[in-house]
């Protein structure tokens, strides 16, 4: 602590000492004023700012229309008679990850249902010869591989989020530690201790583990949030399997 005091007393402009006229230090020229390992460091955030927030547009659509898409989707599903009519409006809510299970699911049925005498196929509404399935548990393991493939395609792109999160603010540490191994050299260099000539170097130093924290707290946000909507889309995912499976036990054995 005495220490500490020491140095501010120390920063503190002397009697004999003439302070010079204060300039301008707004962000925009500390930035230009700072070093090339600084702006390489600024350079580096910036980057990752960038990309960041263009993932977190494209997956903010994507979320949104697969929710949107969802609701649609089962509506459809739960009022109709047959599977082949889910089937025929697929094509409009194929950003539902429901689709991709149903699609998966359905093409399963077909499969194991192909050389059966015709009849009633999906959900039956004829008394037509009942179909059977050969094996229940592969259309479970059809929906589980569709419903894995789904959460990876949801989950795309995100764990950039969480890189940019954990690595930036340590980026803009070494940038701040370098800009003040530079000052303390300088002052070393120059003998001078003035408040109004150390401040500077000090400030430009600091802006790196700014730009740090810009780039990492809005990614920790939206890292978190999509990760919850992945997983709220999963549990439907799950929802929806167990409700198809139980139609296709109810109809096909």
């Amino acid at each position: 602590m005495h220490r500490f005091v020491g140095l501010l007393l120390a920063l503190q402009p002397g009697p004999g000492e003439v302070v010079p006229e204060a300039q301008a230090q707004d962000v925009i020229s500390l930035v230009v004023r700072s070093g090339p390992v600084a702006k390489a460091v600024l350079v580096i955030l910036v980057l990752f700012s960038v990309i960041s927030w263009a993932i977190v547009f494209v997956k903010w659509l994507e979320f949104a229309r697969a929710s949107r898409q969802t609701a649609s989707f089962l509506e459809v599903f739960r009022r109709s008679a047959k599977f082949s009519e889910v089937q025929a409006v697929c094509k409009t809510l194929d950003k539902s990850p429901l689709v991709g299970l149903f699609q998966a699911g359905y093409a399963e049925i077909n499969a194991q249902l192909r050389g059966q005498p015709a009849g009633g196929e999906g959900r039956p509404g004829a008394a037509a010869p009942r179909h059977t399935l050969k094996s229940l548990e592969a259309v479970d393991r059809a929906l589980l591989r569709a419903a894995a493939s789904e959460v990876s395609r949801l989950e795309r792109r995100i764990p950039f989020l969480a890189t940019t999160a954990s690595i930036t603010p340590f980026i803009g540490l070494f940038g701040t530690v370098w800009g003040i191994m530079t000052s303390f050299q300088s002052i070393a260099a120059t003998g001078a201790t003035n408040l109004s000539i150390v401040a500077p170097g000090i400030a430009e130093a600091l802006i790196a583990t700014a730009a740090g924290l810009f780039s990492a707290i809005p990614a920790v946000y939206f890292y978190n949030w999509f990760t919850s909507r992945a997983k709220e889309l999963a549990t439907e995912m799950d929802d929806f399997s167990l409700e198809f499976l139980n139609i296709c036990e109810r109809n096909f054995t």
